[in-house]
């Protein structure tokens, strides 16, 4: 590992996590990868895997009313106040084992650190592994920190399983979640009594491989707009017999979007904003497509993100423009379902300052970057909560089977939070 820094990697720690992270893959196998679904039976093995665990090192364990593992060391179990240190543990179908777990297992470590050495906390610390946030079960992402914060809506609650069809919901009421005060929209902590909240991650992209860097500390995640499915509407005809004035392409129709919105990206860049554009899901009716016949209807995802609400808030407008424009030039009909929203998240100044000030501490040159991906952190950060994230270096992206983080990165990043946890700052 070409990493210079004043502490050694403690051998039991790397022993210890690497067993974790190995028995939750064992746990969610899939054709590739992993596969943890939110709010889901595999979910809770997850959760009661990681509350064994830290039983059996002698932590506090407890579930909220969101059905969320909570951990701390026993004097802690019942403060007040306290700083929460944590991220998901479900997973997007076939994907990557450290994406959310790296965040858990972390804060999980930082307290039996602190037990172990009989080290005391600045300020109580508390770990929480939250269940949904990956957004690729029910269209809705951060479930879990929404329920918490009280702002999860009655129209994601209605949203559908992409396998089932039922409602997230029925799903969260099925792992024993209390679903009255979550309709209501009555948060299920109190975020005043919560100092800050910190979150550990993979990065999820190259920065950090391109500059030979363990870890990073976050500074801002990106906001987005998401629409599940984005459906076009023609009419079908045979393939050789409609010439181009009479058709009604609806695929056409969306490729020349997408094009539209492409250039519109290159554009907002070159004037020195923020943006990614993605469409990650694009399909006809299997049961009805052939080659030789022109689509009657494409579905289609599109996840706008930007750290700057300015720029989503055009690309709101501009995308309702294009709509507007090709319904009128192809003779197709779009159909939008309702957006998803998470807006962009500042990180605490302070906290992020603290952090930095931690990294130093320890050795390595402070570095901040932005989060390319949306995180729990940033329902917090948004809530008013002081909040501040750190990145790992992971190579291959996540949301993939090639997840792959190095347990001696992880255990720097780790490194970071404890030192910030109870050194001076």
């Amino acid at each position: 590992m070409n990493v210079k820094h004043k502490f050694t990697i403690d051998t039991a720690e790397l022993l210890l996590a690497n067993s974790w992270f190995t028995a939750v893959e064992y746990m969610s196998p899939d054709e590739e990868g992993v596969t943890r679904p939110a709010f889901s039976a595999m979910e809770t093995q997850v959760l009661d895997y990681l509350a064994d665990q830290a039983r059996s090192a002698g932590l506090a364990v407890t579930f909220d009313a969101g059905q969320n593992a909570i951990f701390s060391l026993p004097e802690d179990a019942n403060v007040e106040e306290y700083v929460l240190v944590g991220s998901h543990v479900d997973t997007v179908p076939m994907g990557g084992n450290f994406d959310g777990l790296a965040g858990v297992l972390a804060g999980l470590l930082c307290l039996i650190r602190a037990q172990a050495n009989n080290i005391k906390f600045k300020r109580p610390v508390k770990v929480i592994a939250m269940r949904g946030e990956e957004s690729a079960w029910f269209g809705p992402c951060y479930i879990a920190s929404k329920a918490l914060l009280g702002v999860l809506s009655g129209a994601e609650l209605t949203s559908p399983h992409k396998n089932d069809g039922r409602t997230l919901s029925s799903h969260m009421s099925d792992v024993g979640i209390n679903m009255e005060p979550i309709i209501a929209g009555k948060p299920l902590l109190k975020k005043e009594k919560v100092l800050e909240y910190i979150e550990l991650h993979i990065e999820q992209g190259p920065l950090l491989i391109g500059k030979n860097m363990p870890a990073a500390v976050v500074s801002a995640i990106r906001g987005n707009i998401r629409h599940k499915k984005v459906r076009c509407i023609g009419e079908a005809g045979h393939s050789g017999a409609v010439p181009r004035a009479f058709r009604k392409d609806p695929v056409l129709a969306m490729a020349n979007l997408l094009n539209r919105l492409d250039e519109s990206w290159l554009t907002i860049l070159q004037k020195g904003d923020d943006l990614v554009l993605t469409s990650g899901i694009v399909s006809t009716d299997p049961k009805r497509h052939a080659m030789s016949r022109i689509p009657d209807e494409v579905g289609f995802s599109l996840d706008i993100r930007s750290q700057s609400q300015d720029v989503l808030d055009a690309m709101t407008i501009l995308l309702k423009e294009e709509i507007n424009d090709i319904e009128c030039e192809r003779h197709v009909k779009f159909d939008l379902d309702p957006a998803h929203i998470t807006p962009p998240a500042l990180m605490d100044t302070e906290v992020v300052k603290n952090l930095e000030k931690a990294m130093s501490r320890i050795g390595l040159k402070p570095t901040t970057m932005a989060s390319g991906g949306g995180h729990d952190a940033a329902i917090f950060a948004n809530a008013g909560i002081p909040t501040a994230m750190i990145f790992v270096r992971n190579q291959n992206g996540s949301h993939n089977p090639l997840e792959a983080m190095k347990t001696e990165d992880f255990l720097v990043g780790t490194s970071i939070i404890y030192e910030h946890l109870t050194g001076a700052n």
